[in-house]
């Protein structure tokens, strides 16, 4: 994982982390059909690492630019109440987030990959992307994960942001049912 200076510092005060699909939750494969869209595959580790921000305290959301049952059922499933699909300019659907849930945008963090995340990750408190994503978006983000879309990038920035609240350490002690020595990764 790459990240600027005042990354840890700016991943401290996230109260939201917001999510592209295609390419970021997901390798940017889309399997066709002869009905339609048939399988998108998302990472488990993605998943834990959202559900870990929400033991956190940390909300999340997804901003795409499709529309796809498939990405309802995951969000569903991991418990992402805001979902805003079909979205051709995502500013309008962050400007909407953003009022509803009365946040700045310094509370909140973006992961994306591709050109159409740019106004998002400029305006992000915390601008990510996976390691894959374009060089345009690598070149505005403040950190860039060590994993690609699909494989574990929105993870490791769940991890980064826990850690930099001081939140990881108790999530790992759950996990184990006791209380970890030495810290790992602290």
């Amino acid at each position: 994982m790459e990240y600027r200076a005042d990354a840890l510092v700016r991943a401290a005060r996230i109260k939201l982390v917001v999510m592209d699909v295609d390419g970021t939750l997901t390798d940017g494969r889309i399997y066709i059909g002869p009905d339609g869209e048939a399988m998108k595959e998302f990472s488990v580790k993605d998943g834990m690492g959202i559900s870990m921000l929400h033991t956190a305290g940390v909300a999340t959301a997804i901003i795409t630019g499709r529309k796809s049952t498939i990405v309802e059922r995951r969000a569903a499933e991991l418990k992402i109440s805001h979902v805003w699909q079909g979205c051709q300019d995502k500013r309008e659907a962050w400007m909407q987030m953003k009022d509803e849930m009365q946040l700045a945008d310094r509370d909140i963090a973006y992961i994306g990959d591709d050109l159409n995340d740019l106004s998002l990750l400029m305006r992000a408190g915390l601008a990510c992307c996976t390691a894959d994503a374009q060089p345009e978006v690598k070149y505005v983000s403040h950190v860039i994960s060590g994993c690609n879309g699909g494989n574990g990038a929105v993870r490791d920035i769940a991890e980064l942001v826990l850690k930099s609240q001081g939140k990881w350490q108790t999530l790992v002690d759950a996990f184990a049912g006791t209380k970890l020595a030495p810290a790992y990764g602290q």
